[in-house]
């Protein structure tokens, strides 16, 4: 559109009362989820060595050496690394694999998903939405309603008691 035909459009617009209000940012929608960004210096300066070592490098913690494997407590499961919430209590479930296991995330924007081909296998790789940071996998295997098992590392997480 010309810019004389676009000012023509606007002025009509607005004599007949049709504009309520113009903005010429780009239109954010409320559900696109803020990004963290940082250096890896950033990042080694909040998080511990083995949260570093999780999140960042994809590492995966030993099983059974988390607290939060065992956490009974009503709340919701942060990433360690940005604080966004991930997971609640309420979907949590005992799958005897030595990691948190959830069967359905908080939020589809906050729990990224994308195909994992290390060690010689392929599997479902989860990620927090926003910062980017390993979390752990997701499987087929999980209890209903979704079928799903999402096996988190715990240093991954951080828990906020309700």
């Amino acid at each position: 559109m010309n810019r004389n035909l676009f000012l023509g459009v606007l002025c009509g617009l607005v004599l007949t009362g049709s504009v309520a209000s113009i903005s010429l940012r780009p239109r954010i929608d409320d559900a696109t989820p803020r990004k963290v960004v940082k250096t890896e210096a950033e990042w080694k300066k909040i998080l511990t060595p083995q949260q570093f070592y999780v999140l960042r490098q994809q590492g995966t913690e030993r099983p059974f050496t988390s607290p939060l494997v065992d956490n009974h407590e009503k709340g919701i499961f942060k990433c360690a690394g940005c604080k966004t919430p991930l997971f609640s209590s309420d979907t949590k479930f005992e799958s005897g694999t030595g990691w948190p296991s959830f069967y359905k995330s908080l939020s589809k924007q906050n729990v990224a998903e994308k195909v994992d081909r290390s060690h010689g296998m392929v599997r479902t790789e989860v990620e927090c939405g926003v910062c980017g940071g390993h979390l752990g996998h997701v499987f087929d295997d999980g209890p209903k309603p979704t079928g799903l098992r999402y096996c988190m590392n715990g240093v991954a997480l951080e828990f906020e008691k309700k």
